[in-house]
Protein backbone atom coordinates (compact mmCIF):
# COMPACT_ATOMS: atom_id res chain seq x y z
CA UNK A 1 0.00 0.00 0.00
CA UNK A 2 1.49 3.57 -0.98
CA UNK A 3 0.39 6.18 1.51
CA UNK A 4 1.55 10.05 1.36
CA UNK A 5 0.33 13.06 3.56
CA UNK A 6 2.61 14.99 0.75
CA UNK A 7 5.98 15.49 -0.93
CA UNK A 8 8.81 13.86 1.24
CA UNK A 9 12.59 15.64 1.50
CA UNK A 10 13.85 15.62 -1.84
CA UNK A 11 10.77 14.92 -4.37
CA UNK A 12 8.73 17.82 -5.97
CA UNK A 13 4.93 18.45 -7.05
CA UNK A 14 4.58 17.68 -10.49
CA UNK A 15 1.71 18.88 -12.96
CA UNK A 16 2.86 18.49 -16.88
CA UNK A 17 0.37 17.95 -19.95
CA UNK A 18 1.48 16.03 -22.72
CA UNK A 19 -0.09 15.23 -26.43
CA UNK A 20 0.76 11.92 -27.79
CA UNK A 21 0.83 11.29 -31.07
CA UNK A 22 -0.50 8.12 -32.71
CA UNK A 23 -0.63 7.23 -36.24
CA UNK A 24 -3.36 4.44 -36.71
CA UNK A 25 -2.43 3.46 -40.17
CA UNK A 26 0.78 1.99 -41.57
CA UNK A 27 3.47 3.34 -43.39
CA UNK A 28 4.23 7.49 -43.70
CA UNK A 29 3.37 9.78 -45.86
CA UNK A 30 -1.01 10.87 -46.09
CA UNK A 31 -3.34 8.21 -43.82
CA UNK A 32 -6.58 7.87 -46.25
CA UNK A 33 -9.60 7.11 -43.66
CA UNK A 34 -11.45 4.02 -44.80
CA UNK A 35 -13.59 3.50 -41.57
CA UNK A 36 -11.21 1.07 -40.25
CA UNK A 37 -11.58 -0.25 -36.29
CA UNK A 38 -7.82 -0.50 -35.42
CA UNK A 39 -6.21 -1.23 -31.61
CA UNK A 40 -2.94 0.37 -30.65
CA UNK A 41 -1.13 -0.44 -27.65
CA UNK A 42 -0.18 2.87 -25.77
CA UNK A 43 1.54 1.58 -22.53
CA UNK A 44 5.08 1.92 -23.49
CA UNK A 45 4.76 5.91 -24.39
CA UNK A 46 2.82 6.35 -21.11
CA UNK A 47 5.68 4.62 -19.09
CA UNK A 48 8.05 6.85 -21.09
CA UNK A 49 6.28 9.65 -20.20
CA UNK A 50 5.75 8.83 -16.91
CA UNK A 51 10.00 8.64 -16.39
CA UNK A 52 10.79 11.12 -18.52
CA UNK A 53 9.23 13.31 -15.37
CA UNK A 54 10.84 11.26 -12.84
CA UNK A 55 6.87 10.19 -10.84
CA UNK A 56 7.55 8.01 -8.44
CA UNK A 57 3.67 8.43 -7.21
CA UNK A 58 0.80 10.11 -8.29
CA UNK A 59 -1.87 9.61 -11.53
CA UNK A 60 -1.92 9.38 -15.17
CA UNK A 61 -5.12 11.35 -16.74
CA UNK A 62 -5.74 9.93 -20.13
CA UNK A 63 -8.13 11.25 -23.17
CA UNK A 64 -8.75 10.84 -26.51
CA UNK A 65 -8.80 14.17 -28.26
CA UNK A 66 -10.88 13.01 -30.75
CA UNK A 67 -14.88 11.71 -31.24
CA UNK A 68 -13.98 8.60 -33.12
CA UNK A 69 -11.45 6.92 -31.13
CA UNK A 70 -11.60 5.62 -27.33
CA UNK A 71 -9.46 4.61 -25.01
CA UNK A 72 -9.20 1.12 -22.86
CA UNK A 73 -7.26 -1.06 -20.79
CA UNK A 74 -7.65 -4.40 -21.16
CA UNK A 75 -5.31 -7.62 -22.67
CA UNK A 76 -3.40 -6.61 -25.89
CA UNK A 77 -3.55 -10.21 -27.50
CA UNK A 78 -3.93 -10.42 -31.01
CA UNK A 79 -7.59 -12.68 -31.36
CA UNK A 80 -8.96 -10.57 -28.57
CA UNK A 81 -8.39 -7.60 -30.70
CA UNK A 82 -9.84 -8.99 -33.54
CA UNK A 83 -12.99 -10.62 -31.41
CA UNK A 84 -13.38 -6.50 -30.36
CA UNK A 85 -13.03 -5.31 -34.05
CA UNK A 86 -16.11 -7.77 -34.65
CA UNK A 87 -18.14 -6.49 -31.85
CA UNK A 88 -17.45 -3.45 -32.31
CA UNK A 89 -18.78 -3.55 -35.70
CA UNK A 90 -21.48 -5.97 -35.07
CA UNK A 91 -22.86 -3.20 -32.22
CA UNK A 92 -22.63 -0.45 -34.26
CA UNK A 93 -22.58 -1.46 -38.42
CA UNK A 94 -20.56 0.52 -40.87
CA UNK A 95 -23.74 0.26 -42.80
CA UNK A 96 -26.60 1.41 -40.58
CA UNK A 97 -29.10 3.65 -40.76
CA UNK A 98 -27.98 6.67 -38.70
CA UNK A 99 -29.48 10.17 -38.89
CA UNK A 100 -26.04 11.70 -38.78
CA UNK A 101 -25.23 10.41 -41.55
CA UNK A 102 -27.63 11.97 -43.82
CA UNK A 103 -25.32 15.30 -44.40
CA UNK A 104 -27.94 17.19 -46.34
CA UNK A 105 -30.20 17.55 -43.52
CA UNK A 106 -27.34 19.00 -41.24
CA UNK A 107 -26.55 21.11 -39.58
CA UNK A 108 -30.04 20.39 -37.95
CA UNK A 109 -30.45 23.38 -35.69
CA UNK A 110 -29.10 26.40 -35.12
CA UNK A 111 -27.07 24.79 -31.88
CA UNK A 112 -25.17 22.66 -34.73
CA UNK A 113 -24.21 25.10 -36.38
CA UNK A 114 -23.24 27.32 -33.70
CA UNK A 115 -20.61 24.45 -33.49
CA UNK A 116 -19.88 24.39 -36.57
CA UNK A 117 -19.20 28.17 -36.60
CA UNK A 118 -17.05 27.95 -33.37
CA UNK A 119 -14.49 24.85 -34.41
CA UNK A 120 -14.29 25.45 -38.11
CA UNK A 121 -16.02 28.76 -39.86
CA UNK A 122 -14.56 31.04 -36.76
CA UNK A 123 -11.09 29.14 -36.75
CA UNK A 124 -10.86 30.17 -40.41
CA UNK A 125 -10.94 26.89 -41.80
CA UNK A 126 -13.63 27.03 -44.45
CA UNK A 127 -17.15 27.73 -44.86
CA UNK A 128 -20.14 26.01 -43.73
CA UNK A 129 -20.41 24.18 -47.78
CA UNK A 130 -16.59 23.24 -47.39
CA UNK A 131 -17.41 21.95 -43.88
CA UNK A 132 -19.76 19.70 -44.95
CA UNK A 133 -17.81 18.33 -47.92
CA UNK A 134 -14.84 16.95 -45.72
CA UNK A 135 -17.61 15.67 -43.34
CA UNK A 136 -17.32 11.70 -43.43
CA UNK A 137 -20.21 9.17 -43.25
CA UNK A 138 -19.37 8.13 -39.88
CA UNK A 139 -22.18 7.48 -37.46
CA UNK A 140 -21.10 3.91 -36.13
CA UNK A 141 -17.37 5.23 -35.31
CA UNK A 142 -18.62 7.84 -33.15
CA UNK A 143 -21.33 5.32 -31.59
CA UNK A 144 -18.74 2.59 -30.79
CA UNK A 145 -16.43 5.10 -29.51
CA UNK A 146 -18.94 6.36 -26.84
CA UNK A 147 -19.62 2.26 -25.97
CA UNK A 148 -16.21 2.20 -25.13
CA UNK A 149 -15.11 5.76 -23.68
CA UNK A 150 -12.99 8.72 -24.01
CA UNK A 151 -10.73 8.39 -20.83
CA UNK A 152 -8.68 6.28 -18.85
CA UNK A 153 -7.20 7.12 -15.45
CA UNK A 154 -3.80 5.07 -14.31
CA UNK A 155 -2.35 5.10 -10.62
CA UNK A 156 1.62 5.76 -10.60
CA UNK A 157 3.64 4.19 -7.25
CA UNK A 158 7.37 3.48 -7.42
CA UNK A 159 7.23 4.84 -10.70
CA UNK A 160 5.26 2.87 -12.46
CA UNK A 161 1.89 2.81 -14.15
CA UNK A 162 -0.35 0.23 -11.48
CA UNK A 163 -1.96 -1.96 -14.33
CA UNK A 164 -2.50 -5.93 -14.21
CA UNK A 165 -0.07 -8.24 -15.68
CA UNK A 166 -1.95 -8.86 -18.74
CA UNK A 167 -3.33 -5.00 -18.92
CA UNK A 168 -2.68 -2.60 -21.48
CA UNK A 169 -3.62 0.76 -22.24
CA UNK A 170 -5.08 1.05 -25.50
CA UNK A 171 -6.05 3.82 -28.05
CA UNK A 172 -9.29 2.18 -30.07
CA UNK A 173 -9.14 3.98 -33.58
CA UNK A 174 -12.82 3.85 -34.78
CA UNK A 175 -12.72 5.85 -37.94
CA UNK A 176 -9.08 5.13 -39.25
CA UNK A 177 -6.65 5.26 -40.19
CA UNK A 178 -5.85 8.57 -39.27
CA UNK A 179 -3.24 10.97 -36.95
CA UNK A 180 -4.23 10.64 -33.70
CA UNK A 181 -3.70 12.42 -30.48
CA UNK A 182 -4.24 11.26 -26.93
CA UNK A 183 -3.40 14.15 -24.08
CA UNK A 184 -1.97 12.84 -20.95
CA UNK A 185 -2.20 14.86 -17.69
CA UNK A 186 0.61 13.24 -14.89
CA UNK A 187 0.19 14.60 -11.52
CA UNK A 188 2.35 13.19 -8.99
CA UNK A 189 5.83 13.89 -6.91
CA UNK A 190 8.98 13.33 -8.66
CA UNK A 191 12.33 12.77 -7.09
CA UNK A 192 14.66 15.48 -7.40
Amino acid sequence: ALASTGPAIGQQVVYVYETLSVRTGPGEGALTPAQEVSLHDITPQIEELVREHGIVAGTANLISRHTTTALTINEYESRLLDDVRDFLFRAAPPDGAYKHNDLHLRPASDEDYARIDRNWISQGKGTLEEFMAQEPINAHSHLCAMLLGASETVPIADGRLCIGQWQSIILVECDGPRERTVGVQLVGVAAN
